[in-house]
C-alpha cells in the first residue's frame, strides 16, 4: 500500500479555465488519470480545509480510470471517494467498480413536483399544509412508515422499484415517464440483498430519515430559461414541492456488506490502493457483479421511497386544499453506479460510471432524457439548504464531452455536524427561518442546527461554476416557504 500525504497547494494546480483546475497526473506516481475539480479560487479555501483533494488524487489511481477523475463545485471529504466525485472505469479493460464511489445511502436523490396553482393562492393554507406533510411523511432516525413489507412484497419493490407502487394503485405512469430509468434499475437481483438489509427496510418504504434529507415546499423565484422552464411546467410564482431522500437502512447495509466482502476478497487481485476505503473489485469479477445487482436492488427501493412519499405530499396537500395538483417534474438520483456508453477520444468505450454526491445531466437529444424533455436536456435539480435556494437546470451537449453528462448535486457542506452544533442553536435558527416568512417543522433542535445555512457552501456560487463551466444552464430558481425535517 502506498503512503501518501503530500499537500496540494493552490499553485500545485493547473488552470483549465476559470471554473476547471487539474492536478496533473505527473504530481503523484501512482496516478493513472488526472484528477480535474469544478472550482474557483476561493472554493478552494474550502475545499483545502478537508481531504476532499487527495481523496480525488487517490480516485485517479483506480484501474480502469478514463479521461481523468473529476469532483463538481460541491465536493467535501467522504468515504473513500469525495462528495461530488464523479469516475468512469471502461469494463473492458479491467475497470473496477467502488462501493464507496457510490456511497452508503445507494440512490440518495431528489425528486421535483410542481403545484398547478402559485404561492399566493395557497398560502392562507400552507401552515396547516405543512403539519399535514409532517404527519404523513415519517422523519427522523430509524422511522418507520405507513407500510409494512412482507419479505416477498418487499422483494418486488427491490426488483421493480417505484414501477411496482404504480403497478399497486400508488401514482401514476408520468411520474414514471419522468424518473431516472423509469424508478426502475432492470438488473436488480433482490436475492443479493442481505436479510439485514431487508429487515432495516421492510418498514422504511415512504419516510423521509434524518440528517440532510428534506421535504420542502417552495415557489419558482426566477427564471433564466423561458423556453426549458415551459416545457419542465415551471412558471413563476408557481408551488414546487422537492423531496431528498434515499434508501434509508437498506442501502447502507447493502454498501457495508459488499465492502465487507471485497475487503476480504482483495489480495486475490493484488491492487495496491492509497486508501483502503477505496475497497473495489474488477466490473465483471462475481464480488462485483453481485454488488451492482444488489446496488440496484437498493436503487429500486429508494425510487419506491421516493414515489411513495410523493404520493403522501399529493394526499397532505388535497387533505387541505381539494383543487390543488401535483405532478412530477424529475427525480434525479445522486448516489448511484450505473452502465453508459460514452465516446473517449473518438472510441466508444462501455464504462462504469460512478456519481457519488453528483447528478446526471445528460444534454438534448439522448436517448435516456425522457421524450418530453429531450429538446432541451435532462432536468437537473440542485437543493440549497433551508434558507437559501434551490436550483433547476438543464443538461447541455458540452457537459456530455466535459465529465460524462455530470453535475453538481446540492451546495455541499462546509462545516461538519458537530462544527455547525457548536455555531448555531436550534432554536434561534428557527426563529430567523420563521422572520424570513419560512415555516418549519422540525422536533429536533438539534438536528435543525446541524443542517443550518452557514453549514454549507454558497448555492448562488456553486451554481454559477456549474453555469460558467457548461456543464448544465441554469433554468429556474427555487425559494422555501416551508420546511419539514426529521431530527
Amino acid at each position: 500500500m502506498y503512503v501518501v500525504s503530500k499537500s496540494i497547494r493552490w499553485q500545485d494546480l493547473i488552470k483549465i479555465s476559470d471554473y476547471c483546475y487539474e492536478v496533473p497526473q505527473s504530481f503523484r506516481d501512482d496516478m493513472r488519470v488526472s484528477a480535474r475539480a469544478f472550482i474557483t479560487e476561493d472554493m478552494f479555501k474550502d475545499v483545502s480545509g478537508d481531504r476532499s483533494l487527495e481523496q480525488l488524487i487517490n480516485v485517479a489511481t483506480l484501474p480502469g480510470i478514463q479521461k481523468a477523475a473529476f469532483a463538481m463545485p460541491d465536493m467535501h471529504q467522504g468515504y473513500g471517494f469525495p462528495i461530488g466525485g464523479v469516475a468512469a472505469m471502461a469494463i473492458d479493460e479491467g475497470g473496477v467498480i467502488s462501493p464507496g464511489g457510490i456511497g452508503y445511502d445507494i440512490n440518495c436523490g431528489v425528486r421535483l413536483m410542481v403545484a398547478d396553482a402559485t404561492y399566493g393562492e395557497v398560502k392562507p393554507y400552507l401552515e396547516q399544509i405543512a403539519t399535514e406533510l409532517f404527519n404523513a411523511v415519517p422523519s427522523g432516525v430509524g422511522r418507520g412508515g405507513r407500510l409494512k413489507l412482507d419479505m416477498h412484497e418487499l422483494d418486488e419493490v427491490l426488483r421493480y422499484g417505484a414501477k411496482h407502487m404504480v403497478k399497486k394503485g400508488f401514482g401514476t405512469q408520468e411520474d414514471l415517464d419522468h424518473c431516472q430509468e423509469g424508478g426502475c434499475m432492470e438488473v436488480a437481483r433482490p436475492d443479493l440483498v442481505t436479510d439485514r438489509a431487508k429487515q432495516r427496510g421492510a418498514d422504511q418504504l415512504g419516510t423521509l430519515g434524518s440528517g440532510n434529507h428534506f421535504l420542502e415546499v417552495q415557489k419558482v423565484d426566477e427564471i433564466y430559461d423561458e423556453e426549458a422552464a415551459q416545457v419542465f411546467g415551471l412558471q413563476k410564482g408557481l408551488l414546487t414541492v422537492m423531496i431528498h431522500c434515499g434508501s434509508r437502512g437498506l442501502g447502507h447495509q447493502t454498501c457495508t456488506d459488499y465492502v465487507r466482502i471485497m475487503n476480504k476478497a482483495m489480495p486475490k487481485w493484488g491492487y495496491q490502493l492509497p486508501d483502503r476505503e477505496l475497497v473495489c473489485a474488477p466490473f465483471l469479477s462475481q464480488e462485483a457483479q453481485d454488488y451492482y445487482y444488489a446496488m440496484a436492488a437498493a436503487a429500486n427501493f429508494a425510487w419506491a421511497n421516493r414515489h411513495m412519499i410523493g404520493v403522501w405530499v399529493r394526499e397532505a396537500f388535497n387533505n387541505v386544499v381539494t383543487n390543488v395538483n401535483l405532478t412530477t417534474v424529475y427525480d434525479v438520483s445522486h448516489n448511484i453506479g450505473s452502465v453508459e456508453t460514452h465516446n473517449i477520444n473518438g472510441k466508444e468505450k462501455r464504462l462504469i460510471m460512478h456519481r457519488k454526491g453528483a447528478t446526471r445531466s445528460f444534454g438534448p437529444g439522448h436517448p435516456e432524457v425522457p421524450k418530453r424533455y429531450r429538446d432541451v436536456g435532462q432536468p437537473v435539480l440542485i437543493p440549497g439548504t433551508m434558507g437559501t435556494s434551490s436550483y433547476v437546470l438543464a443538461g447541455t451537449k458540452e457537459g456530455m464531452d466535459v465529465a460524462f453528462g455530470s453535475c453538481c448535486h446540492g451546495a455541499g457542506r462546509r462545516l461538519s455536524r458537530t462544527a455547525a452544533k457548536k455555531m448555531v442553536r436550534g432554536p434561534a435558527l428557527r426563529k430567523e427561518l420563521e422572520d424570513h416568512n419560512i415555516i418549519v417543522r422540525c422536533d429536533s433542535d438539534k438536528g435543525l442546527a446541524e443542517e443550518a445555512p452557514i453549514a454549507y457552501k454558497d448555492v448562488d456560487s456553486v451554481v454559477n461554476v456549474v453555469q460558467n463551466a457548461k456543464i448544465a444552464r441554469k433554468v429556474a430558481r427555487l425559494v422555501p416557504v416551508a420546511v419539514i425535517k426529521g431530527g
